[in-house]
């Protein structure tokens, strides 16, 4: 859960990333990895949501053993009532929607960390002298990543009526 909540907490924060429309009311099926990525989603939406009971209920329960069980049953009750309530099928609509809003975001990512890997197996091999056609096949990998960034910019340039932030 960690990475996926870092993931999301960092793109609700400050301003806004790019984001694309929902490809069609009716989307194909995802993988289970990616549906994974949209239950993760959905579930911190909802604490996000709930995020004053679970931590007044966080506050009772700390220190606290067994006793927690009739000490804080009453915020127990009210954090479950309030994930409940915000746990519907709506909510997880929504997160479906965001989930495909952000795939530009994602994609851009993981190009950027696939680049920056690139580069700094072809520092180490040179500054270990490796073999020359290991250092063209380096520089085939970084020249592949211009092309991927080309296909991002066609991408965006399809969509119309987007708005820019």
């Amino acid at each position: 859960m960690g990475a996926a909540d870092s993931g999301s907490a960092s793109s609700s924060s400050g301003a806004e990333a790019e984001r694309l429309p929902v490809p069609s009311k009716n989307p194909l099926p995802l993988s289970a990895s990616q549906e994974a990525q949209v239950r993760e989603l959905y579930y911190a939406r909802v604490r996000r949501k709930c995020k004053d009971e679970i931590k007044a209920f966080a506050d009772c329960a700390r220190g606290r053993t067994f006793s927690v069980a009739w000490a804080c049953r009453n915020l127990h009750m009210a954090m479950n009532n309030c994930m409940k309530a915000h746990a519907t099928p709506e909510e997880q609509d929504a997160a479906r929607e965001e989930w495909f809003a952000t795939r530009l975001q994602r994609l851009k990512e993981r190009e950027r960390k696939a680049k920056r890997a690139a580069e700094q197996e072809a520092f180490f091999r040179e500054w270990w002298g490796l073999p020359q056609k290991e250092r063209e096949e380096i520089e085939k990998k970084l020249e592949k990543f211009k092309h991927v960034e080309e296909r991002v910019a066609v991408v965006r340039k399809k969509t119309p009526g987007e708005e820019r932030r």
